[in-house]
């Protein structure tokens, strides 16, 4: 007997509260991987050949995509670092408007370098790179809200 989608819904929630990196569950028809990383839960299934899939993978295992699973983002850039928000707030990329921005895509950065500021309840916070690289994209428009672990930057390390 397989598991429906409401307790595979289930068990996704239950790994992801309890700090387990990965949990599999196999059964004589039915088998179910469920991998968590600090940002996201994946989920791998197989389910046997007579399950109703797709007619052309008919003869072989298909893999389950369920809702709301993220997808992994293309190779290219595995190699890239996010830098992240601490905190909820509204993203500067100067330290007030007639100044230039603090860093800007092709920027080389070094650790411990001020990249931008989140204001937080009227204090302004200057967001330092933890990592030394090269902005690849700014992925926040400057004045716009930020919530905390929200990606800011894609920066390469060299």
């Amino acid at each position: 007997m397989g598991m429906d989608i409401k307790q595979i819904q289930d068990l996704i929630k239950f790994v992801s509260k309890s700090g387990v990196n990965e949990v599999s569950i196999e059964e004589k028809d039915f088998k179910i991987t469920i991998k968590t990383t600090q940002e996201h839960t994946y989920v791998t299934s197989a389910m046997p050949a007579a399950a109703p899939v797709a007619a052309p993978m008919a003869h072989q295992q298909a893999p389950v995509s369920l809702p709301n699973v993220p997808v992994i983002a293309g190779a290219d850039e595995s190699k890239y670092i996010t830098i992240k928000s601490p905190m909820i707030g509204t993203f500067y990329r100067s330290s007030s408007p007639d100044k230039a921005n603090f860093v800007n895509v092709g920027d080389e950065i070094e650790a411990g370098q001020v990249l931008c500021i989140v204001e937080a309840m009227k204090l302004f916070n200057e967001i330092e790179s933890e990592v030394s690289g090269r902005i690849v994209k700014v992925l926040i428009d400057n004045s716009q809200p930020v919530e905390y672990d929200q990606p800011l930057f894609l920066v390469e390390p060299i």
